[in-house]
């Protein structure tokens, strides 16, 4: 028999879910020792309002499970939108070569779009590289020690001089105590700045770097000595003018596609043919062949069905469990299975070997689908990515939608998480109430054990 009046209230009601264990711990006090017959007493008086709280914590568990179900529904969609994203948009399997390997590679990703491109590239983005003059040691002063500001500004080189972007400098501070160029260097880096001693002919300098493209270049600006000014300043207006020389400028990758200019900051560039990366590794004339892999096609096609079926196989394990009978896992599973029935063309699934079973699976029949891709391979693509109307397309939208801020699932979330909070208040008001019932009727029902059983609440109220 329990002899503790929280211990009483825990062995009848439980611990409330997502409360803390000391629910009930305003019990004890002056009723911790409680004989067996009071606590009797107290656990019999107690147990007729066992059922509510009961039936409290059964919604609250079923809530939680719930909740659970759809961090998990949200998640297996996610899972199937990363795969039908992959197709959505880029065909089933393209690929690029390029006919002047040495100018540049190509690779296709979604929104690649077969034909053939003339690129010609001028110009290879660079970083800008600025060197000191060299001294003879790596730990050999520069500038007189007194206290220096040196900072460095990232921009642009205009007709008009250069023109720092929006960002503020980076600020380093020079003195005695670090004026040497491993000192430098230390300072800088430790700002952000791509700085290093570099050993060369003669022995050593401090060289900074810039990141590749026109708007990356580098001004070393000082302020407080100017003899350290002489050894390190650098103006990209005036290269020859500073101390620090420009071994390397900062600029942009230059070319044309079809005749269109194309600037951009890196030598991978991803703007200039739709769905399409270039790699620029030097200059000169090149044709970008983009082109439909049909090898890879019934690879893509069977991945795709695989990823359907164990998508709605996990729709089905929520289904008999932790989402039973829930609405928003029905009209998922609803729409995503009428947008497979209607199909992304005219021909439809079952022209490139693609049926459904009785429970909504699908199944492909590779034979066929090997002579759907042999007759006509632009066909059986069209049927899973074409310009939003194919089935990828469709189902990838519809995941976004599923899965967006305002979406069905995050709606029901919200929901639920609602109404856990409202039980979960309910459940600790009845809880405090409890708490005070027990007490009282642990005081009375001890006065009137000691009393010989004359003792009513209002003698406790004296």
């Amino acid at each position: 028999m329990n002899t503790n009046a929280s211990n009483i209230l825990s062995s009848l009601y439980g611990k409330p879910a997502g409360s803390t264990t000391g629910m009930y711990g305003g019990t004890t006090g002056a009723t911790g020792g409680m004989s067996p017959a009071v606590a009797a007493r107290v656990q019999q008086a107690l147990q007729g309002q066992k059922g509510t709280i009961d039936k409290l914590n059964s919604s609250l568990t079923q809530d939680q499970t719930r909740l659970s179900g759809l961090g998990q529904l949200q998640s297996a969609l996610a899972a199937f939108g990363t795969l039908a994203d992959g197709i959505s948009g880029a065909g089933l399997a393209t690929s690029a070569t390029s006919s002047a390997k040495g100018v540049l590679a190509a690779a296709t990703g979604a929104g690649a779009k077969a034909g053939t491109y003339t690129v010609d590239v001028r110009q290879l983005a660079q970083n800008q590289i600025v060197n000191s003059a060299t001294l003879p040691l790596a730990d050999s002063k520069l500038g007189t020690g007194s206290p220096a500001t040196v900072k460095i500004d990232i921009g642009t080189l205009t007709a008009d001089g250069f023109k720092p972007d929006s960002q503020a400098g980076k600020t380093i501070t020079i003195d005695s105590g670090n004026n040497t160029l491993e000192g430098i260097a230390k300072a800088l880096k430790a700002a952000g700045v791509d700085a290093a001693v570099v050993k060369g002919e003669g022995g050593y300098s401090l060289q900074v770097k810039g990141k590749d493209g026109a708007a990356q270049a580098v001004r070393i600006g000082v302020t407080g000595d100017a003899a350290l000014k002489a050894a390190i300043g650098f103006d990209p207006a005036a290269p020859e003018a500073t101390g620090m020389k420009q071994a390397q400028a900062a600029q942009d990758a230059l070319l044309t596609v079809d005749g269109k200019e194309v600037a951009s900051a890196s030598n991978t560039v991803g703007t200039a043919i739709a769905g399409t990366t270039l790699t620029l590794t030097g200059k000169g004339a090149t044709n970008v062949t983009v082109s439909q892999d049909t090898s890879g096609i019934g690879k893509n096609v069977a991945a795709f069905v695989q990823g359907y079926n164990d998508l709605t196989a996990r729709l089905a394990t929520l289904q008999s469990g932790a989402l039973k009978g829930d609405t928003t896992l029905t009209n998922v599973s609803n729409q995503l299975a009428q947008l497979v029935r209607v199909g992304g063309a005219v021909n439809g699934l079952a022209d490139a070997g693609i049926t459904q079973d009785a429970k909504g699976n699908l199944v492909l029949d590779e034979k066929k689908l090997n002579a759907a891709i042999a007759a006509d391979p632009q066909a059986v693509t069209k049927l899973f990515t074409n310009d939003g109307r194919g089935i990828a397309d469709k189902l990838d939208k519809k995941i976004d939608a599923f899965s967006a801020d305002g979406g069905t699932i995050a709606r029901s979330r919200k929901q639920v998480t609602r109404e856990l909070d409202t039980l979960t208040e309910r459940k600790e008001k009845m809880a405090r109430s409890l708490t005070v019932q027990a007490q009282a009727l642990a005081n009375l029902y001890t006065m009137q054990e000691q009393s010989g059983g004359t003792g009513t609440l209002l003698d406790l109220l004296g």
